[in-house]
């Protein structure tokens, strides 16, 4: 007997579902409300429609949990990958220019990897590959307009869920296991709620408002140099990054905090966008026109927030045979690049939670075990990121204000310790980078003594002997100013 595994959702999560779980003897049932993709990785970056992924135009990085996921589970995908232009640049090729010369092997270094590619780029890939895999088949154009619940035991079953395909009735399509990959806007979760389900859920702010817009490369012209200049800062009141691509295109995305009211209406504009570009040398050098031409609007994305949904309480599931993965499950800011990668590394600790036993409870408890361990202290650290930043966001409007002492030394410690020993010591830099990477903890480093007092002794070396980054723009009221906007 063949199981039934239905996927609701065909983005980055619900491919990634398809990848961990497609075997002989199962059949894996994607369920889309899109139509079927375009032909073709360019026809993808402009046409494609996918109502539900905000996101999809708006930069993306890869990193190396996902690339040697892939690199390892996946090989033909990723052989894929490189011959649609995703670029793979390894840890030597992506040191700083201080550190450029000085490098060393050492274990590890292959999987600190970034893939460097448009989003529609990688999901068009990806799915190629997984309509090829076992037992997978897509439902397109297709509409999930309810679960199939049993409310009969002392813990709600869900059976399927009822389909609604593009001009025909409604049907039911059973399953032994459904997985909710349909995003932030996913409704799964609230209407498992209406029936009596409690699943708790944290939220916090993320406090920004996130503008993407892409550009492509003139003929003749290359990317910028890697230099003490970077592609990416923080200078309070707004957020920056320069994000490469494949075949010649890259993006830029400027993350402007909530409170900032007329600069984040005013960076929709592409006028506005790309004078504030102009302003920033580490993005500037991207978008002279020499260079290279937008092809894109901008794009804008709100309402963002870390979110933290628990499936298990008191050590047991709420509900059976359902898996909510990637953003229906955990989010977290975007700006931090940790989503796509999150999603597919969460599809494939189901997959693995699925494939090792067919009992229910069994994998919803190892799902939900082993997603803490992994994932849950990256999302800690990062919300209480987004939180300091809506902090300090706040005191940029207030010329009164004055950080006490605590807010000092975390300020000098970051700016004096941690940035200058990653400019000047390879060991340091490695050591951060598995953390950024996910390849270990984001605190990891600080069990590291050799690397712990590296930073230390950096702390204390005169400013004059650090090696710190060119100013990285105007303050908030050059900024305003220049733009022509309210300083207050």
């Amino acid at each position: 007997m063949t199981d039934r595994i239905v996927v609701v959702g065909a983005g980055i999560a619900g491919l990634g579902v398809a990848m961990a779980l497609a075997r002989d003897g199962r059949e894996i049932v994607v369920v889309d409300r899109d139509a079927a993709p375009p032909p073709n990785v360019e026809a993808a970056f402009d046409t494609w429609e996918r109502k539900g992924v905000t996101q999809l135009r708006h930069s993306h990085v890869f990193l190396g949990c996902l690339v040697t996921l892939i690199r390892d589970r996946h090989p033909r995908l990723h052989d894929m990958l490189h011959k649609a232009g995703a670029r793979e640049l390894d840890f030597e090729a992506t040191l700083p220019a201080s550190l450029q010369g000085k490098y060393t092997a050492a274990d590890g270094d292959r999987d600190l990897a970034f893939l460097f590619s448009r989003r529609t780029t990688l999901e068009h890939t990806i799915r190629a590959y997984v309509e090829k895999l076992p037992g997978v088949r897509f439902l397109t154009s297709t509409i999930v307009r309810d679960l199939l619940l049993d409310k009969t035991a002392a813990i709600h079953t869900v059976k399927g869920v009822r389909i609604e395909r593009e001009g025909a009735a409604p049907e039911d399509l059973t399953a032994a296991a459904v997985i909710d990959a349909c995003g932030r806007t996913s409704v799964l979760t609230d209407w498992l709620r209406e029936r009596g389900v409690t699943i708790d859920e944290e939220k916090s702010p993320a406090g920004i408002l996130y503008f993407t817009r892409h550009y492509r490369l003139r003929e003749g012209q290359d990317e910028p140099p890697r230099d003490l200049i970077p592609g990416a800062g923080d200078l309070g009141y707004i957020k920056y990054g320069v994000f490469a691509a494949d075949n010649r295109h890259f993006s830029i995305t400027l993350a402007v905090p909530e409170i900032e009211s007329e600069l984040r209406v005013a960076t929709l504009n592409p006028k506005t966008f790309d004078a504030i570009c102009n302003h920033i040398p580490g993005m500037a050098r991207w978008i002279d026109p020499v260079r290279a031409e937008p092809v894109t609007k901008v794009f804008g994305m709100g309402n963002l927030h870390n979110v933290w949904r628990h499936f298990v309480k008191a050590g047991e599931p709420v509900v059976l045979n359902y898996f909510a993965v990637g953003d229906s499950a955990i989010r977290t800011n975007p700006l931090y690049g940790r989503g796509c990668s999150s999603a597919v590394l969460h599809a494939h600790i189901l997959g693995d939670a699925m494939n090792a036993t067919t009992d229910p409870r069994d994998q919803a408890i190892a799902f939900d075990k082993r997603s803490h361990k992994e994932l849950r202290p990256f999302w800690n650290a990062l919300m209480k990121q987004d939180l300091g930043a809506i902090r300090r966001a706040k005191n940029e409007q207030d010329p009164t204000y004055k950080p006490r002492l605590k807010a000092r030394l975390i300020k000098s410690f970051a700016e004096d310790a941690i940035g200058p020993a990653t400019r000047s010591n390879l060991g340091v830099l490695r050591a951060l980078m598995k953390g950024f990477h996910m390849l270990a903890m984001p605190t990891a480093w600080l069990a590291n003594p050799t690397v712990v007092l590296r930073v230390l002794g950096m702390w204390l070396t005169p400013k004059s002997k650090k090696l710190y980054p060119p100013k990285l723009g105007p303050n908030r009221k050059e900024m305003l100013e220049a733009l022509g906007l309210k300083t207050a």
